[in-house]
């Protein structure tokens, strides 16, 4: 494996999920393929979970880790061809990209979408710029549109948690006060439908994700019915996708945040979200400080995911 950025690149998931499994054991037992390298975590924004995550990750295998930080710690960085740099961005991205490799074995970068052009999200410009001229292997820690990392530690935590071999999953659009971007349900999209669950998808009209993503999944909108019988629950807000509203929001309907009556008709299931999250507008006080919620152990696994990633990129170096 040279990159990570969706599902495919895992292969066999069962395969994927029993390495992460074995990982989780025995978390220290891989120092040797680390030892003396280093990796570069480039974040273009914000983070904790995946900064911490994937930093725990990279000492468990042994790594040297650094940090940067492109909006607080270096020169702002141009990211598009063609451009007159006369404005506030002293160093393009293709100059820094290379000198980036130049210091490190593995590189992961986190950039999100930025909601003014949806091709150039879409095509997930910056990550592919690190893929094409880093000269190093590359991992997603959450691109434009996608966050595998993530997505592979809500399956690894599914399948802790799953009481029947082939549970329902549900992913419900819940209201937010600021646009978000799909990343976060692109991924787990992509995954729960390699995986080997009943996936459901549901929202409001107007949210419909990129069908890439949904393939085919169910799409219910109405969101009682959605749920009815999952064992799962994962919610999570995104702005709309389709044109001509990309990156807007079209509903903040509190009727969408996930409560005791909507957990009511579940088969006891189990309340999921990758975090930070917004309480009382993506889920009541209820149900993320019930027994059922395992938003903890589902952030918990962040380190594994990570962990298994940073470990096959190693070995496909050697």
């Amino acid at each position: 494996m040279r990159t990570y950025t969706n599902v495919k690149d895992l292969g066999d998931l069962k395969a994927a999920v029993k390495e992460a499994l074995e990982v989780k054991a025995n978390r220290y037992s891989y120092k040797a393929l680390g030892t003396d390298k280093t990796l570069l975590m480039v974040f273009f924004n914000s983070s904790l979970r995946t900064r911490l995550s994937t930093q725990k990750a990279g000492m468990n295998l042994g790594m040297n880790t650094m940090v940067l930080d492109i909006n607080q710690g270096a020169w702002k960085l141009e990211t598009e061809r063609g451009v007159i740099m006369d404005g506030d961005k002293p160093e393009h991205i293709l100059e820094a990209i290379p000198v980036m490799g130049a210091y490190c074995d593995v590189i992961g970068v986190r950039a999100f979408a930025q909601f003014e052009d949806k091709a150039f999200d879409y095509s997930e410009t910056i990550l592919n710029q690190f893929i094409q001229y880093s000269g190093k292997p590359v991992f997603s820690m959450e691109a434009a549109t996608g966050h595998p990392l993530q997505a592979f530690a809500d399956l690894i935590t599914i399948e802790e948690y799953k009481k029947k071999e082939r549970p329902k999953v549900v992913l419900t659009w819940a209201p937010h006060p600021k646009a978000l971007p799909q990343a976060v349900p692109n991924s787990f999209a992509d995954f729960m439908n390699e995986a080997d669950v009943d996936f459901v998808i549901t929202h409001p009209e107007g949210y419909e994700l990129s069908e890439q993503f949904v393939r085919g999944a169910r799409v219910e909108y109405d969101q009682l019915k959605a749920f009815e019988g999952a064992d799962f629950i994962y919610a999570k807000n995104w702005a709309a996708f389709n044109d001509p509203n990309y990156g807007k929001i079209l509903s903040t309907d509190r009727s969408w945040t996930v409560s005791d009556r909507q957990m009511a008709v579940t088969n006891d299931a189990r309340f999921m979200h990758c975090l930070p999250v917004r309480r009382n507008m993506i889920v009541t006080d209820e149900v993320i400080e019930s027994p059922r919620s395992i938003v903890i152990p589902e952030a918990a696994n962040r380190e594994i995911s990570a962990q298994v990633v940073i470990k096959r990129l190693l070995e496909a170096a050697q």
